[in-house]
């Protein structure tokens, strides 16, 4: 693309596409700001990576408008938008190369259950298993050895990466990205304690359902409810590793890092963001927009949308951050109160 028509494309996106330098340059790839070569673009998003605008050799660079560019035109072209990383997603997106994760059509070592419903080109990949009354929507790619038990839905346009296992009738949404590795609707994780010590295992009776937009990465566990179903909510975004027990509802657009587990029958708010490592007790609920830092533990409900939680056991930032800082003096105030005791002391024995 020249940068002249990728001024036009992330216009389709941005009120003002601002270019400062020539036009008609050829950019034929992607790169990071700290080692782009010419005849590529990059992008500056973060204060940290503006200094590297005086050595780059990228021919392009997407930059905030408010970032002075001037002395550095004459050796680079800039595109000024309001959002520079963004734009540079939606321009990966030109550059992104399919991958392909099953050739076209139903693989000859595939194996297909009795009355399976395939909508218009779907693929289907070497030892795939499609179990009986499976239904797989227009266009979904199943990937090699991914496994579908009986009566799961499959909606359109997604890809199972190459073993990714659903059970019984788990139900996914249309545009859903499920990578290798991952199970999707496993037993919950109950078993009822008895006086001698055993454990019943409690029936799990329920299903996974999957909103649209969805995507789940490597080796994630989502289990099925005991009763009803655990719900991933639409557009929700769940990163490798991550274990949602069962009966816990996922709100829209709700991110979730990598290693995160959430007990049981937790219900997270719509556009929360839970960071790597962070743990849930069960029959919690989060509001809308409440963002969890990495490790925190959440050991009670918080029901006021948009605050940001930290620490074990979590709690506001603000008041964990004054917590933190009390710690960084507790060495002096203790050899304080250690002082005023020997005071006492002597005190007491004249």
């Amino acid at each position: 693309m020249t940068i002249k028509e990728i001024q036009s494309y992330l216009g389709q996106f941005f009120d003002s596409v601002e270019l400062e330098g020539e036009s008609d340059g050829l950019i034929s790839a992607p790169a990071k700001i700290e080692s782009a070569q010419k005849g590529e673009v990059s992008f500056v998003a973060n204060e940290k990576y503006v200094k590297y605008l005086s050595t780059t050799e990228a021919s392009l660079v997407i930059v905030h408008h408010s970032v002075a560019v001037d002395e550095f035109s004459h050796t680079t072209s800039f595109l000024k938008v309001s959002d520079p990383y963004t734009a540079f997603v939606f321009l990966l997106k030109k550059f992104v190369i399919p991958r392909v994760v099953a050739a076209k059509g139903i693989a000859p070592t595939a194996v297909i259950g009795e009355g399976v419903t395939l909508g218009e080109g779907v693929s289907v990949g070497a030892c795939a298993v499609i179990g009986d009354r499976c239904s797989i929507g227009c266009n979904t790619v199943i990937g090699p050895h991914t496994v579908l038990l009986h009566d799961v839905s499959v909606g359109d346009d997604c890809t199972l990466f190459p073993s990714v296992t659903c059970y019984d009738g788990t139900i996914i949404g249309n545009r859903v990205v499920i990578h290798s590795g991952s199970v999707i609707g496993a037993d919950g994780f109950g078993f009822a304690p008895q006086r001698d010590g055993s454990y019943v295992k409690i029936p799990q009776m329920g299903i996974v359902e999957i909103g649209d937009d969805v995507e789940i990465g490597a080796n994630a566990t989502i289990d099925r409810a005991t009763m009803g179903s655990t719900v991933i909510g639409r557009g929700a975004k769940i990163d490798n590793l991550v274990q949602i027990a069962h009966n816990c509802r996922i709100g829209e657009d709700t991110v979730i890092a990598a290693q995160a587990g959430i007990s049981g029958s937790v219900t997270l708010g719509r556009q929360c963001v839970i960071g790597g490592q962070a743990g849930f007790a069960g029959h919690l609920e989060l509001a809308d927009r409440i963002q969890v830092a990495a490790q925190a533990g959440i050991s009670k409900s918080f029901l006021q949308p948009g605050i940001a939680l930290r620490g074990y056991p979590a709690q506001p930032m603000r008041d964990q951050l004054k917590y933190e800082a009390s710690l960084r003096h507790i060495g002096a105030m203790k050899a304080k109160l250690d002082h005023l005791e020997g005071e006492m002391i002597e005190l007491a024995k004249k």
